[in-house]
């Protein structure tokens, strides 16, 4: 089978990261006879330096010419001072909008070897964490409306909020899906007692609810949310929620996890194309000193091949690999515990290259 993926190796350390996961594709390339044609594509500050512009329409129009997209993280020290529009993380939004990818899917799965890793405690850790959290992703304040403006001699900023039924239920519908694939709970996240968003949202759930009796539904305050990740994460299978809480509320449950740098994540819209990216950062303070942890850009990897290009059989090679180089006790910095081998990015990218 024939593939043409584009690639963006991102800003700092993630070029680094994104190196690692092509090897890894062109291995299981040539092990189940594929063909991976890459694309490169700048985005984020790499497409500040050279055009001015975090995202160039001719460099978009290439993500949409590609049957998926890999992502390494975007944005560092370097490009923090610029104007609103031309930040790094304008690029993002703009790619999200532009490829129509409404839906973050990030799974909070505990890998058993780092079970001492978690922050939390034994006793909650030996409940289990393995849930999921459906982000919306093109809606909501991050893409509402943003003024900062001079009113009776003092400057006041606005960032309006907006959603439609329509982005609501597409989204929610997903959430529902997903439950069903997996544990038949789903929980939306939001802050009704004080939204009109959210009460917006509870109203087009009820109405979702109905279509999916096996599902049990339940809701949550963003706020009692984020302690009960900390306090008891089994009680969760899949989260939906909106943009902004989504976006918090997925990174805190990356976390006890014990790495954020073993998090995968796929955005997905109506077909098969997908972006699928590592959800921490650029990590720019290890940039060049070959201490980033690949695995999670090795996993996005695995995640495109599973979700837009049915190779299952794929994913679960990548998946198995890395899962055996955890057993024998290989570790990068941000995960590492007494008794185990401290290795850097491009010795655990060859580690997992010699399971597969």
């Amino acid at each position: 089978m024939v593939k043409n993926i584009g690639v963006i190796r991102g800003d700092c350390s993630s070029p680094e990261i994104v190196a690692e996961a092509l090897r890894v594709l062109d291995k299981i390339a040539a092990k189940y006879n594929h063909t991976f044609n890459y694309t490169e594509i700048d985005m984020g500050g790499a497409a500040i330096d050279k055009y001015g512009d975090p995202l160039p329409q001719a460099e978009l129009d290439k993500c949409l010419a590609s049957d998926s997209v890999l992502l390494g993280a975007v944005g560092g020290p370097k490009w923090e001072g610029m104007p609103g529009p031309k930040r790094p993380e304008k690029g993002l939004l703009r790619l999200r909008a532009g490829m129509g990818l409404y839906s973050n899917n990030r799974p909070a799965t505990l890998w058993p070897q780092l079970a001492d890793a978690s922050p939390l405690k034994p006793s909650i850790v030996a409940k289990g964490i393995d849930f999921i959290v459906v982000r919306e992703l093109t809606g909501g304040v991050y893409f509402g409306e943003h003024k900062t403006e001079e009113i009776n001699g003092e400057k006041v900023a606005t960032d309006i909020m907006p959603y439609s039924e329509h982005e609501i239920e597409r989204i929610g519908r997903i959430g529902f899906e997903t439950a069903m694939k997996r544990r038949k709970k789903l929980c939306c996240v939001d802050k009704a007692n004080v939204l009109d968003t959210s009460r917006l949202w509870r109203e087009v759930m009820h109405r979702l609810q109905a279509e999916y009796p096996e599902v049990q539904y339940s809701e949550m305050f963003v706020d009692n949310c984020a302690m009960q990740i900390c306090k008891d994460p089994s009680q969760f299978d899949v989260i939906v929620t909106e943009n902004m809480f989504g976006d918090i509320i997925s990174d805190e449950a990356s976390m006890i996890t014990g790495s954020i740098g073993m998090i995968p994540s796929s955005s997905l819209g109506d077909g098969t194309r997908g972006l699928y990216e590592p959800i921490h950062g650029s990590a720019p303070d290890i940039a060049g000193q070959d201490k980033v942890n690949p695995i999670a850009c090795i996993l996005s990897a695995a995640m495109m091949l599973r979700y837009s290009f049915d190779m299952a059989e794929e994913a679960d090679c990548i998946e198995a690999a890395v899962n055996a180089v955890l057993d024998k006790g290989l570790r990068t910095a941000d995960m590492m515990s007494e008794g185990c081998t401290l290795v850097g990015c491009k010795a655990m990218g060859d580690a997992i290259l010699a399971e597969i």
